[in-house]
Parts: C-alpha cells; structure tokens; sequence
C-alpha cells in the first residue's frame, strides 16, 4: 500500500542540511534546486566536489562546511538528507534527526527516510511531484519526461488567467468552485480541439 502524502514544500523559507559532497551529495543538491533555486542549504562534508563549490559560489543560499558530520549541524535545521559514501554516518544522521523529531532521507535506503526527493514537472506555475514510493526513480523518471512533454508551454497562462477571474468571483465557497470547474472543464475542452 502506498502510504505517501505528497505536499509542496517552501524551501526558500527552511533550512535544510545536507551530510555529503560527493556524487550523490551533488545529484541531491543539484535537484533540491532545479525546483528550488532559493532553497538555503547547508552542505557538510570532509571534501566537496568541484561542481558543488561552484554551486555555492554562484548561490548565497548555500553554505559548504568542511568536516566530519557532527549532531550540532543539526541545529536549526528543518530538512535532513544524508547522502555520504559511508553507511553508517547514514545512519547516525538518521538516528540524530529522528531524536529531534527532524524530516530526514538516507539516499538510497527507502527505510530510513520520511519523504523521497521524487520527479518533479514544472511548468510555470504548475508543479507535478511524482513518486514511485521509492520503488523505481528510472520509472519517475520517465513519467516526468512524458509530462514535460504533453503539458502545453501555455499552461501558465492559463492559470494566472483563472486566478484573475477567480478574484472577480462573488457567492459562497461552493458557488466560486461551481463557476471554476465550469471554467476548466470548457477551456480543456478547448485545449483538446485545438490539438
């Protein structure tokens, strides 16, 4: 049973760290700021890669702390990921979090994590999370690629179009959805003919 209940983070407003330069450390970063490039990071590690010292160069949000992993980096934290070579710092970033009642993931090891880095679509506005429940990224992978590709580049104008309308509605709430469904389903409808 699939037991994940997706929700949209706003990363620019927490404070995430991340235990880990290396590849993995690097794929975590780099995708945490693909969908959101204001997310304040605090990377540790005992060496970084190259690619991720540009990263902080080029980004004030991130912060590089050379060093072994230690539970005080923890502090003030909201996110963890722990993405290092060597599973056991895994799983003492795991155990530390969890005492403190922190959102953790241990890079592949579905067991020891609260929530999965998934594929993410974005399109303006619009953002798609995907997840296999940890069972197959290829396969997120995959999916996102599919609906990069069949959601119309457009989609965003349409949506700051309905919330402008949406912001004339008068009535109660049910009466405001009556009306933005009807909206929806005629400008899909749209869509699909002129397809």
């Amino acid at each position: 049973m699939n037991e994940l209940y997706p929700v949209f983070l706003k990363m620019h407003q927490l404070e995430t760290l991340l235990v880990g330069g290396g590849n993995v450390g690097l794929e975590k970063l780099t995708f945490l700021l693909k969908s959101s490039p204001n997310a304040k990071v605090t990377v540790v590690s005992k060496a970084f890669l190259e690619e991720i010292v540009e990263i902080a160069t080029n980004n004030a949000n991130i912060l590089l702390v050379k060093g072994a992993y230690s539970e005080e980096y923890l502090n003030e934290k909201h996110l963890v990921i722990a993405a290092t070579d060597d599973k056991e710092v895994n799983k003492q970033v795991y155990r530390d979090a969890k005492k403190r009642y922190l959102l953790v993931n241990v890079a592949d090891t579905p067991e020891f994590c609260d929530f999965y880095l998934g594929g993410i679509v974005t399109k303006g506005n619009i953002k798609i999370g995907i997840s296999t429940n940890g069972k197959s990224p290829t396969t997120a992978k995959r999916l996102r690629q599919l609906f990069e590709e069949i959601i119309p580049d457009d989609i965003n104008e349409m949506v700051e179009n309905i919330n402008k309308y949406r912001a004339t509605l008068k009535g109660d709430f049910e009466e405001k959805v009556d009306a933005l469904n009807k909206l929806t389903v005629g400008l899909m409808k749209k869509n699909n003919k002129d397809e």
